[in-house]
């Protein structure tokens, strides 16, 4: 048992540390001078030579790339990522102060995507090759295509402008985060429904359905009780992916409804070239993306009890 749970630590670490080494890479390599950009953009005019030196020296921007690469590496695993050149504030705590907006656009477009794919993934199931099934298969294949910018632009036009119902941007409270939910969940319920629906239909021909139905159970509960629970277990895995997919894909949403977040930091980061934060968000999210794979690594243990955690290790 300890020794699967080593292996798993040993691996987690391995793939944080490649994300972080790859990104503080890209950053390193980035055309322009940080130090230039931000000063001029904090004098509102061109420094000197001496101040860019000032500055770079102050930041460790005038050592080689594994010397700045470790010294933060260090500092990150106390828990220290950093300051930001241009707010000059700890990068931990901008990021701890954005993170809980995040988390709850990622969770409630989770809660939205699962309750319209797993009814809608059932009941396209036990409609097989009706005019059910193909409509809701035509909506996922739409749900897939549709760039969430646009459904985001496409919902405040109708619902916040025309309508009148929620508002345009922002957050703070439940009207605040609907539209973006749904802009977000839309995806993932797409690719969620047709998952739901595959499994379904693969469990639905198992003996032990139609045991159950030999039995006398009624339709509902062989479908909802017996077969469902068993059609999950693939699902889980999705689901906890399409997790980390949707932080990464609450940049953009962000942007859309203005809601402040993580993907909000990040591109004003990027734009003024404060690459601390652009490190620190890329290595909170990355952190994100593996706890939730061992999430659902519980997750199918809770599901299904026979399977073995070690062997999957």
């Amino acid at each position: 048992m300890l020794r699967p749970l080593l292996a798993r630590l040993g691996s987690l670490s391995a793939v944080l540390v490649g994300v972080s080494m790859v990104t503080y890479g890209f950053v390193f390599l980035t055309p322009g001078d940080p130090a230039y950009t931000i000063l001029r953009e904090q004098r509102q005019s061109p420094p000197s030579e001496s101040e860019v030196a000032a500055f770079r020296a102050e930041h460790g921007l005038d050592e080689p790339f594994l010397v700045q690469y470790s010294a933060w590496l260090t500092d990150a695993l106390r828990g220290d990522l950093g300051m930001s050149y241009y707010q000059s504030e700890p990068v931990t705590s901008l990021v701890l102060a954005h993170l809980p907006n995040t988390l709850e656009l990622a969770l409630a477009a989770t809660v939205v995507s699962l309750l319209l794919a797993v009814p809608t993934g059932v009941i396209s199931a036990v409609h097989r090759d009706t005019w059910i099934d193909r409509t809701s298969q035509l909506v996922a294949l739409l749900g897939v295509s549709m760039p969430n910018f646009w459904l985001g632009y496409l919902l405040i036009l109708v619902v916040s402008l025309w309508l009148g119902l929620t508002p345009v941007g922002g957050a703070g409270t439940l009207a605040h985060l609907v539209l973006p939910a749904i802009t977000l969940g839309t995806g993932m319920a797409a690719i969620v429904t047709r998952l739901v629906r595959a499994s379904m239909l693969e469990v639905l021909e198992e003996a032990y359905v139609d045991t159950a139905r030999s039995k006398g159970v009624r339709e509902r509960l062989v479908v909802y009780k017996h077969a469902l629970r068993n059609a999950l277990i693939p699902v889980v895995t999705i689901v906890g992916l399409q997790f980390g997919f949707i932080i990464n894909g609450a940049v953009v949403v962000e942007g859309v409804f203005q809601r402040p977040g993580l993907g909000t930091l990040l591109v004003d980061a990027v734009f003024a070239r404060d690459y601390p934060i652009v490190q620190g968000v890329v290595l909170v999210t990355a952190v994100a993306f593996v706890l939730t794979n061992q999430l659902v690594d519980l997750a199918y243990v809770a599901l299904d009890p026979r399977v073995d955690r070690g062997d999957r290790s």
